[in-house]
């Protein structure tokens, strides 16, 4: 009679389910703890500010009047897009280092 799951012992299997779940709440934690965190991205002198979360969730645009020309609407686009990738690229940054916390510093597919 052949013992375990493929010759792995009931304890091994249940050990690896064990660290699967405590390695899924840690995720649920991160995600939490980077959902609070706020990212900035400004250009423009600060012109245009955007805050972002560390879910890459966009929770504000500021944009100082001064900047808002009619003649120049592309302007003031590009600058709302520098902004935009300059806090993307912040909490984009966090949220790998959290995950290669986590991951010991392995790639998982679909982690990220």
């Amino acid at each position: 009679m052949a013992k375990g799951f493929g010759g792995l012992s009931g304890n091994f299997i249940r050990d690896m389910q064990k660290q699967a779940e405590g390695m899924q709440k840690r995720l649920m934690d991160i995600q939490s703890d980077l959902k609070q965190r706020v990212y900035e991205g400004s250009s423009g002198g600060g012109a245009v500010t955007v805050h972002v979360n560390g879910q890459r969730e966009i929770l504000s645009v500021k944009i100082k009047p001064e900047v808002v020309d009619p003649q120049d609407v592309e302007m003031l686009e590009d600058l709302i897009t520098a902004a935009v990738a300059q806090a993307l690229k912040k909490a984009t940054e966090a949220y790998a280092d959290e995950m290669s916390k986590l991951t010991g510093g392995m790639s998982l597919p679909g982690m990220f």
